[in-house]
Order: structure tokens, then sequence, then C-alpha cells
């Protein structure tokens, strides 16, 4: 048997590569084509603009770490403990340690900030070490082994060096050679291990999964079905091989997605570019690097290695006094959660916590200028932390960028009084803040938009590739009874597995202030009109009850028990009484249908409702718990919520999950269109009337004169 060469094995790299999305912070400062110091910021849509990142210093509490700061972390942690120098300690995240809640929002621009902190996650020994670094003090403050059951978040080192074992098998190269493909085009990735109980207790473990890549760059198409490795992550030992036998290789053809090699027609007319213009430059400007600052929005905004944006200390100003006001204090996605439903044995532990086990800012790549981002984008880089401690700049990691599509703020025209034309309208113009990020097959885009009249709309769209498994079969017809079992049929020899997407966000709000909260479920309840007094039979009558406790805020959406969910502030009334407050609207959602002692749900158990709402616990961030890679889900939403805190008249943090089931169909492949999934925060008696009354409408002078093109 041919062994696989050096050359031969890198290639089996590229699998991975394009998995954990071969994107700066993994690699180190000398890769030729990404950038080491500097930061690249740009209106438009030339990527050119780059202003040197490696003095730059933070200028609000929350600012994230600066390439000066990882770089004097990884000084002191190399004088620390010798396990970094020697090479056989791995970072696995380093992120500001956040002042405390209360110092942040009595900060003002021109003091001394907080002093900095900085969390690092670190892996060595079979231990995971949790490093509180003091930047003032130039020292560490703590190092606490983690006691919980799960693994940090993985990095590109660990796949990398996952991905050489099964070479090492000669039952795995014989399985390969076996089914015809070349070493040369293999392509694998690692599918995360879940936790299913005793085979895994005591040791790292990931899955490898084969493809291969001749003739297409999109080798997910290409699975080689039946043929799956377990690897010990610490000791780089294969535990586990599972060969059913060659199943056939699904084709190649038609599964190319690159613009520039594929040659599929397209059977539709040519659509024209388009394009907002803005003649007098966009409304917004970012401060600092972070704070941005648009029509009555204040929010601060930042790259993270695990949630890939956080959004901070958004403040709308009253539409009557101009006082800013404070909304949320801070808002991000903090777990995926992507339930595959095929039990079989290469399939069984597909369940993906994409944030906690991989990051979602780890794998977002730069976006891509006038696609991604319009026009008038701004773009802000990520700064992190590699896994030898050096800083490394992901440029373009998020955009931000004004929004008119022709809708609609307010309109009004009125008919019914003789002589007079009245036909008032407004143009809604709102900004966004976007992300996007390609874990593994899929890709997920994260819009944060901002309205004028103090709403934020949080919208979810997944793009990229299915996760596919080969089969015999290329024609429903033959089939039979197994047309059912793990999905339908969307190409030739090519299943589409049935999945779930579920995205939780941790939404800290903090309206007019902090401490003063609550949570008042707005039920919709039918009542029975009495006999003879009115020609109606029933109606809709609206009680408020205040959430007491914790387990009083674990809620199931239902179209049938209709509620509205207010976050209000009881002491701030507006001229009527009514408490200032927001309200949470759901968007199209799905509830996750698994039974509450399967082992993925019980890791996923932050998905077993729609919305929670918490009692404020600083250490309380991440939904699936903090170490979450096979992790045994004792530390979760569900958890917390359990305890029954009271949360009335409290610091409150509220959190949604929106999801959606997915059934793949033919028009998923071989790159689905986009599906997003939105909710939003919107203002309910926050105002004292319409915020946007006041604002002016579009006049043809205020724009350029664009005519359409005269065709003969």
């Amino acid at each position: 048997m041919a062994k696989p060469s050096f050359a031969r094995i890198s290639l089996l790299f590229f699998g991975f590569l394009l998995l954990f999305a071969t994107y700066s912070w993994l690699f180190g400062p000398d890769s030729g084509f990404l950038y080491d110091t500097r930061v690249r910021k740009t209106l438009g849509s030339d990527p050119k603009l780059h202003v040197d990142h490696s003095c730059e210093k933070p200028n609000h509490p929350l600012d994230p770490l600066t390439v000066q700061e990882i770089e004097k972390v990884r000084t002191i942690l190399w004088g620390h403990d010798s396990s970094f120098g020697s090479g056989s300690a791995t970072i696995h995240s380093m992120a500001l340690d956040e002042p405390e809640k209360t110092r942040v929002v009595q900060w003002k621009k021109g003091s001394r900030l907080p002093s900095r902190r900085v969390e690092v996650v670190a892996y060595w020994g079979g231990q995971t070490h949790e490093i509180t670094v003091d930047l003032d003090s130039g020292g560490v403050v703590s190092d606490l082994v983690n006691p919980t059951s799960g693994y940090p978040i993985l990095t590109l080192n660990d796949a990398l060096a996952a991905s050489q074992v099964p070479l090492k098998s000669v039952e795995f190269n014989r399985s390969i050679e076996a089914r015809g493909v070349k070493f040369s085009d293999l392509a694998c990735i690692t599918p995360f291990a879940g936790w299913f109980g005793a085979e895994e207790e005591g040791r790292r473990v990931i899955r490898v999964q084969c493809y291969t890549l001749q003739d297409t760059s999109n080798y997910f198409m290409r699975p080689l079905e039946g043929l799956y490795v377990t690897v010990d992550l610490d000791k780089l030992e294969v535990i586990k091989v599972v060969d059913k036998g060659p199943i056939p290789i699904p084709k190649a053809s038609g599964t190319e997605y690159q613009f520039g090699i594929q040659n599929k027609p397209v059977h539709m007319d040519k659509i024209n570019p388009i394009s907002m213009e803005q003649p007098d430059g966009p409304s917004f400007r970012v401060e600092d690097g972070h704070l941005v600052k648009w029509a009555n929005w204040v929010f601060h905004v930042k790259a993270d290695q695990r949630a890939g944006m956080i959004i901070s200390q958004a403040t709308v100003r009253d539409s009557e006094t101009g006082e800013p006001r404070s909304v949320m204090y801070k808002g991000f996605p903090s777990e995926l959660f992507v339930p595959y439903m095929d039990p079989e044995e290469g399939w069984y532990y597909k369940a993906y916590m994409d944030a906690g086990e991989l990051g979602l800012g780890s794998t977002a790549l730069s976006l891509v200028p006038l696609n991604d981002c319009p026009r008038n984008a701004y773009y802000i880089d990520g700064v992190f932390a590699s896994p030898d401690g050096k800083s490394i700049v992901q440029p373009n990691m998020i955009c931000l960028f004004e929004r008119y599509a022709g809708d609609i703020s307010w309109r009004h025209s009125e008919i019914l009084i003789p002589n007079v034309d009245i036909r008032e309208s407004r143009p809604k113009v709102t900004l966004v803040a976007r992300m996007a990020t390609s874990v593994g097959n899929y890709d997920y885009i994260f819009d944060w938009e901002f309205q004028t009249d103090g709403l934020i709309r949080v919208t979810v769209a997944a793009s990229g590739m299915l996760m596919v498994k080969a089969t015999p079969y290329d024609n429903v017809d033959d089939l039979g009874d197994k047309e059912d079992d793990a999905g339908p049929l969307i190409s030739e020899n090519v299943i589409g597995v049935v999945h779930d997407h579920f995205i939780t966000f941790h939404l800290d709000m903090d309206i007019d202030g902090p401490t003063n909260n609550s949570l008042v479920k707005v039920h919709l309840e039918k009542q029975r009109v009495p006999t003879g007094k009115s020609p109606r039979k029933s109606y809709l009558k609206v009680k408020k009850y205040v959430a007491k406790t914790e387990k009083d805020a674990q809620i199931k959406l239902s179209l049938y028990d209709a509620y509205e969910f207010h976050i209000v502030n009881p002491n701030r009334k507006s001229r009527l009484g009514n408490p200032a407050g927001y309200r949470i609207i759901p968007g199209g959602n799905a509830a996750s249908l698994l039974d509450h002692d399967d082992p993925p749900q019980i890791r996923g158990a932050f998905t077993n409702n729609q919305i929670w709402v918490t009692r404020y616990n600083r250490s309380e961030q991440y939904a699936g718990e903090v170490l979450i890679y096979q992790g045994h889900g004792d530390d979760t939403l569900q958890v917390w919520s359990d305890r029954d805190r009271s949360i009335e008249n409290k610091d409150i943090v509220l959190w949604y999950t929106l999801g959606f089931h997915h059934v793949p169909c033919q028009e998923d492949y071989p790159v689905m269109p986009t599906v997003a999934a939105s909710f939003e925060l919107k203002p309910a008696n926050f105002f004292e009337s319409n915020p946007v009354l006041g604002v002016p409408p579009f006049f043809d002078n205020d724009l350029p004169v664009c005519r359409p093109f005269a065709s003969s």
C-alpha cells in the first residue's frame, strides 16, 4: 500500500483550512496574505486605506484589547508559567475582562479608564486554566483550573493536528484506497464530538470525516460516506475507525459555486448595478474606533472571538428633551445550536454549538465589498490573540452602513377633508451593523439594525452549503421506505440531512438604568360577551402580569395563547403614568422538538424556551456554559433559570432564541440561497408620542438627479 506523502497530507489540511476559515488570528504574523499590525478601515469598497494599528490605545472601558495589550499579556504569561514558553500551553481565548457594569455606566469620556484586566483561557496538562491578568500592575491576578466537565474553544492547531492522525492508521488508508480516492484529492473536516457518556470521559475527542476535492472546490457535496474516525486530541491517537463499506461518491458536475469557474447559464434578464448614493456623505460617525453615533442613537460595537460582534451601551435620545436614555447595556449571540436528525453511527454526534466550540469571530473572514456590504459601508477590524499569544488583526470583519430600500417610516393621506391635499409620508432610513461568519459548511450573517423610531431589529441569515449524506440512490422512486430516513434527496446520490438552527441572544436590557427593570407579560385573554349585551359574541381583553421570579419568565411562544412581553422600568413613567419599556416582538420561529433527555438537547437546554429572563449575573454570559466543548450541560441557561431568583424591579437579562427547522430541497444545492429569521426590540411607552413625527421628508433637490435610461 502506498504511504501518503507529506505533500499529500498537506492537501488534507485544505479541508480544515476552509472549515476553520483560514483567518488571520489563527496564523502567525508572517502570513503573506494577512495583516499583522495594521487595521483596514474604509468608507466605500476600496480596501487600500490602512491605519497603523500597532500604536492604538483603548478609549472606552469596553474597547477590545489592542495589539500592545495582547503583546503585554503574552509577556506576562510567558513569565508566569514555563508551560507557555515550552509550547505545551495553548491559548484558546484572550479577551477583555470587562469592568463591573456600575463602573462602566458611571464613566465619562475624558476621565481615566477603569483598570484593564484580561481573561485568558489556556489549556495544558489536560486541564483548562482561567487566568486573569492585570495590565496596570503587569501581573497575574489569578490562575484557576476550571473544574467543570467541558473543554475550551477549539483552535486551528487542534484541528490540524487531529487531521494528521487518521493517516497513521493502516485501516483508514486502505479504506481511502478502496474508494478509489487519491490522497492528493482528500479533504477532511473535524465534526465536533458532542458528549454521549463514558466513551468521551476524561479526554478531548474529535471526529474526522473526509471528502474528495476532485474536479470541484465544493467538497462538501462529495462525501466519502461510511468512513468515520474518532481521534484523541491530546494523545493524537486514533480511538476508532468505522468503515461501513464504500457508498457511491456523488458527482462533481454541478457543484461548483465560484463565479470565475462555473459556467452555468443564467436564464434571466440582467439586473443593472444598484447603489445608494449619499451626496453629503454618511450620516453616522465612528469615534475612537468603536463608538457609533447616528441620528438619535449612540452605541459601542466591537469584534469578539466567541460572539462575533457585541453591541454595548445602546442609548437613544428622548424625542421631547434630547436626553440620552439607556435601552440595552449589552447584546450578542450567546450560542448557536445546530442538531442534525440522523441517529446513525457517523451522524448521531452532529449537534454543533458553533459559538462555544469554534467561535463566531474566529471564523469571520473579511466581508466582501459591494456584495456583503454596500458601497457606503464603513469597516471595523477584529483584533484577537493567536494560540501562541501573538496579536493578529482580522480585517474588515464588521461593516456599518445606512440602508434605504424604499421603505416607509410613517404615512397618511387624507381623503375625507374636501379641497385639501394631505399626503404625508416619511422615508425609513436605518443604520445596520453587520458581521458574517463561515462556520464550516454554513455561513451566518448577523445584522443589528437601528431605526430612528427607537426600534432595534436583529436578523440572522443563513447560507452556505448543506451537510449532506451520500446514498446509493439517485431518484426518489428508488428509495422506497428509506425515503424519510435522514432527509430528502436533493441531487443524484445526495441526501440533505434534516436539521435545526437555533441562535440564542443575550440581551441585557437596561431601560433607563440597570437596577430597576421588570418583565411584564401582557396577556390577550378572550372574553365571552354576555347574552343580549352586544351583537358581538367575544372580544379580547388585555391583562398584565409582572413576573416575580425566573421560572415565571420561562416562556414558550404560542399563537393560540397570545402574549406581549415588555421589559419596563416601573420607576420611570410617562406623563400618562405608563412605565417606560421595550417589548420583544418575535418573528417567524421554531422550537426544538428533541426529547429533553437526548444528550444534544441536554447541552442545548437553552432552547427549551424561546424567551427567558434571568437575574443579572456577570458570570452568566454563555447560554450553553463557558466550556461547552464536550460539556455535559451542567451550567446552562436552564440551570441558571431554575434557581428561580427574584427578577421584579431588578437588574435583569432577556434571552431570546430564534430558530428554524430545515428540511432541505433541491434549490439548496449546491449552495443554498439565504434564509433569514429575526426579532425586534420596540419601544412601548418609552416615548411620549411618535418620536419621528417631526422628521422631514425627502425633496427632489436633496438628491442627485438620476434619469432612467431611454431605450430606443
